[in-house]
């Protein structure tokens, strides 16, 4: 069961602002990446379903992150049928994202009252999300379908649409300040803050500090 309401994910969303994304098979290059996001940070982050047993993996991550990071708010991505994001659920799952929009997918989720941010690339699929009760979308893939220009163009007639766009977010003060100047609700951030290397290296220190820079220059912007 979800520890956290979908209202209560969306607020915590945009409190901080950016929520990572990420996967690797390994449970324990999983916990220290979390744990490296959330000392720098995070209360949302998002595990994505990209491997064979990732639910498992899934699992084991939520019961380290409910003892040790109270205050996060963990999520699972690439969910694109109602079957897998039902497994997802009963496996705890504080929030579902996909990369498209799928009804059924929302029917599951609204059902037991689950947070689900569909991945939209229109002003027709994010109107079609929130009629099915997205609370926020997910911009995908939000550099290809228009970047920033984008997320402006659908705030000026849609001011009240929650947008969260990932794929084409980094972690510079320029590219971010470019987003929030949009409008966005918060940030999707995968490798451009997870990088390869980071993992290679096990440099996690490294992630904690890129983290809490990412934030503060966040925080920064909004202040403006």
């Amino acid at each position: 069961m979800a520890k956290f309401s979908r209202i209560e994910v969306t607020l915590k969303m945009a409190e901080t602002g950016m929520v990572p994304v990420f996967y690797h098979p390994d449970p324990e290059v999983c916990i220290q990446v979390l744990t490296a996001c959330y000392n720098g940070g995070v209360r949302v982050f998002e595990f994505t379903n990209r491997g064979d047993f990732a639910h498992e993996t899934f699992a084991q991550l939520l019961k380290h992150a409910r003892t040790a990071f109270p205050e996060l708010a963990l999520g699972i991505g690439s969910i694109v049928d109602a079957p897998t994001a039902a497994l997802y659920i009963q496996n705890g799952a504080d929030f579902i994202v996909s990369p498209m929009l799928h009804e059924d997918v929302a029917r599951t989720c609204n059902r037991r009252k689950v947070l689900w941010s569909p991945g939209c690339g229109s002003l027709t699929e994010i109107s079609r999300a929130e009629e099915l009760g997205a609370e926020v979308v997910k911009v995908f893939p939000a550099l290809q379908v228009g970047g920033p220009e984008f997320v402006k163009a659908v705030k000026g007639p849609c001011p009240w649409s929650s947008l969260m766009p990932t794929g084409g977010v980094e972690p510079r003060e320029e590219n971010l300040k470019a987003w929030f100047d949009a409008g966005v609700h918060c940030v999707g951030m995968g490798s451009q803050l997870i990088s390869k290397d980071i993992i290679a290296a096990r440099n996690y220190g490294k992630l904690e500090e890129m983290t809490r820079n990412a934030l503060g220059t966040i925080k920064r912007i909004r202040r403006k």
